[in-house]
């Protein structure tokens, strides 16, 4: 078939999905009420069917009454034994595929159910949707007239008792169907490959030859191979690689702290960014318009979404609410139950709803990582916007960075102390230190009672990083690549000693 017919047709098809999801746009409540009682249904006879008698729950107040709020450690027994062979003891389609969530810690890992049904209804689903809301506001994208450039998981899957595990990159790409398959780079070959450097060269022998209309991946490590590709064919800009890219489309972590950076090696203001959010246990939310930072909330991927305030989580009163009782401004954590039989289980993210006309949200961060020790409520959210303003007010460009406390000793004063790894230094460093505590202050009223007259906390403690230090933690973690972060913020001092060690 010739391309730009291809294009044509494939926009088509996409564009056709619209219309269903104008359905959740305008019965957001209903819809999401209809994904509840078909879930409880489809599972009625499974083991946790049974035990919570799903056959005899109608409303939401029933599902609420009747089954608690989960976490991972306290359904990995019955997860063990799906693994094991058992079937149909929390969804009854046989699963037999686990994502290996890789997380920020050398932590025990947590192997989250896949289902058939969520691939197609959820995961799959919401790459066709991705591209549809894409093209239903640039009339004139030439996406298909080329490939997209993926940079998925750099693991392979591994088989265990029957069962397969692995990345979900790496999952979605050896599941993939034909037309995806068809309208990507690298080959699945080399997508799946172990090793990240000798995967990254590979990515890059296969790509350069290729028409890369679109970019997709996790904006550190697809920062690391865009500055690569530069490197290796010794051009100055990533147009001159690819003249017809248009669009990148990004997850996994905040893309503020690399925006400046992308912009110098792609300087094209009609070049489009698109945020998508998703996980090992499912996908959530996609841009739906040109340039801005909020995503609308997917209502009909199988998942039906509960919320608990943070100002309320882990706490006696702590209570969840569904969708439709939310406020816009709040802090939440996130409770899902899926189509993959995960049921009111916290994945450990927090959003903020900045609009419920449609539902819309920003990522705000994670339930654990934060930094509470002094009652200061640092967020990763406060924490990125406090570097994005230092940094500009300093020329500074930041690559990574993470903070942990310095705890109170004897009559000594606390503190935060980071790590930041930088590619361009502060013009002066005293006043980058000054200015990032002056924009946390302005950022968090807690942050800011907390340092007045340093009353419990001293000014922050900053280490710049030598050339590489993350990767090379990281490397030594076996972490590199893929969906693999930086733990940002943390309770305790595990990463810090760490990287200062190794610093």
């Amino acid at each position: 078939m010739p391309i730009p017919l291809f294009n044509s047709i494939a926009s088509w098809l996409l564009k056709k999905r619209y219309h269903q999801i104008e359905l959740f746009l305008k019965y957001p409540e209903e819809v999401q009420e209809e994904v509840l009682l078909q879930l409880l249904e489809f599972a009625e006879d499974t083991e946790i069917g049974r035990l919570y008698e799903f056959d005899t729950i109608e409303t939401y107040k029933e599902f609420k009454e009747r089954l608690p709020i989960v976490s991972y450690e306290e359904i990995e027994p019955i997860i063990e034994r799906t693994r094991r062979g058992e079937q149909n003891l929390f969804w009854p389609t046989k699963v037999k595929l686990f994502a290996k969530s890789s997380g920020t810690t050398n932590a025990k890992s947590k192997f989250i159910p896949v289902s058939a049904e969520a691939l197609e209804d959820c995961h799959y689903k919401s790459s066709k949707d991705l591209l549809c809301l894409y093209l239903n506001n640039n009339e004139n994208s030439q996406l298909f007239t080329g490939k997209s450039l993926r940079l998925g998981g750099s693991k392979e899957l591994y088989e265990d008792n029957g069962s397969l595990f692995g990345d979900l990159s790496a999952i979605l790409i050896d599941n993939m169907p034909l037309w995806a398959e068809y309208s990507s780079t690298p080959s699945n070959k080399v997508s799946l490959m172990s090793e990240w450097e000798s995967k990254l060269m590979a990515i890059i022998h296969e790509s350069v030859q290729e028409n890369v209309t679109s970019l997709a991946g996790v904006p550190s490590w697809m920062l690391v191979l865009m500055n690569k590709v530069l490197e290796e064919t010794g051009k100055e800009n990533l147009f001159q690689v690819w003249q017809n890219l248009e669009v990148y489309f990004h997850g996994g972590v905040n893309f503020s702290p690399y925006k400046e950076q992308y912009k110098k090696i792609l300087p094209n203001e009609n070049f489009r960014y698109y945020e998508i959010y998703n996980a090992s246990e499912g996908f959530f939310a996609i841009q739906d318009r040109n340039g801005v930072d909020d995503l609308l909330l997917m209502l009909d991927y199988g998942i039906f979404y509960e919320f608990i305030p943070m100002n309320l989580y882990g706490s006696l009163e702590q209570e969840a609410i569904p969708l439709w009782e939310i406020e816009t401004g709040k802090n939440y954590a996130i409770i899902i139950t899926t189509n993959s039989g995960l049921w009111r289980y916290k994945i450990g993210d927090t959003v903020r709803f900045t609009s419920k006309n449609p539902y819309r949200i920003k990522v705000t961060g994670r339930t654990k990582h934060h930094i509470n020790v002094f009652g200061e409520e640092l967020i990763i959210e406060n924490a990125e916007e406090a570097l994005k303003i230092a940094c500009a007010e300093t020329k500074a460009e930041i690559m990574d960075y993470t903070a942990g406390p310095v705890f109170m000793v004897d009559n000594k004063k606390g503190a935060h102390e980071w790590v930041m790894e930088f590619r361009t230094l502060p013009q002066d460093f005293n006043s980058f230190v000054e200015i990032f505590d002056n924009a946390l202050k302005s950022l968090n009223s807690d942050y800011e009672a907390k340092r007045h007259n340093n009353i419990t906390l001293n000014l922050p403690l900053v280490h710049i990083a030598r050339k590489n230090l993350f990767y090379d933690w990281l490397k030594a973690n076996d972490k590199l690549g893929g969906q693999h972060k930086i733990p940002r913020l943390s309770n305790k001092r595990d990463y810090l000693e760490e990287l200062l060690l190794m610093n």
